[in-house]
């Protein structure tokens, strides 16, 4: 299986790579436009801020061709944040407008720290690709920004309020949370995309 990381300006790109080596699959990171169409799976891993990110993306045809893909691609963190219409970050962010709904900024409502850091409860909706016995197991999570629930949620998790750990839309796969660091549920989470 041809596995390609798709390699930008994110800080998690090699943590991503070394996940997918520690469960026994070799990925080639890379921002090679015929590499990645070639792929069987593609990973968008994200750290860092939207709108700088979406300027890289635009400087390397990035935003063209992710669109564009047909196989199963997997957007993480930022990577599931730039799928969406817009964010809120950097006062309105256009990003990929692959799955229809915005990206908004937490808002503390008492004495809630941001950015959100830390192990949170992964709720499965019945629609979920994910199995079944993630249900009730926690993930690492690190941001500032959060998918609302909507019709493409298929896992939520609670900070503040209710919103989108895991989203799919065709075949664009997204987890707000870091698999990659998320010890065996993140890994377990990793082959269930790899096994689609």
């Amino acid at each position: 299986m041809k596995i390609a990381i798709i390699d930008y300006n994110a800080g998690n790109v090699r943590s991503v790579l070394y996940a997918m080596e520690r469960i026994g699959h070799e990925a080639q990171l890379t921002a090679d436009h015929a590499a990645i169409r070639a792929a069987d799976k593609v990973i968008f891993p994200g750290v860092g801020a939207a709108g700088t990110t979406m300027a890289f993306l635009r400087e390397k045809g990035l935003d063209q061709l992710i669109p564009s893909l047909t196989q199963p691609v997997l957007g993480v963190c930022l990577g599931m944040q730039l799928l969406c219409d817009y964010s809120e970050e950097d006062d309105h962010t256009p990003c990929l407008g692959i799955i229809p709904q915005a990206v908004k900024r937490f808002r503390p409502q008492q004495k809630e720290k941001v950015p959100h850091m830390g192990w949170n409860t992964l709720r499965l909706h019945e629609n979920s690709w994910l199995s079944p016995e993630l249900e009730g197991q926690h993930a690492y999570f690190v941001h500032s920004y959060y998918v609302e629930l909507g019709p493409f949620t298929v896992a939520e998790t609670d900070y503040i309020h209710p919103f989108s750990a895991v989203l799919q839309k065709d075949n664009f796969y997204a987890t707000q949370f870091h698999p990659e660091k998320s010890g065996s549920v993140g890994e377990r989470i990793l082959l269930d995309f790899l096994e689609l």
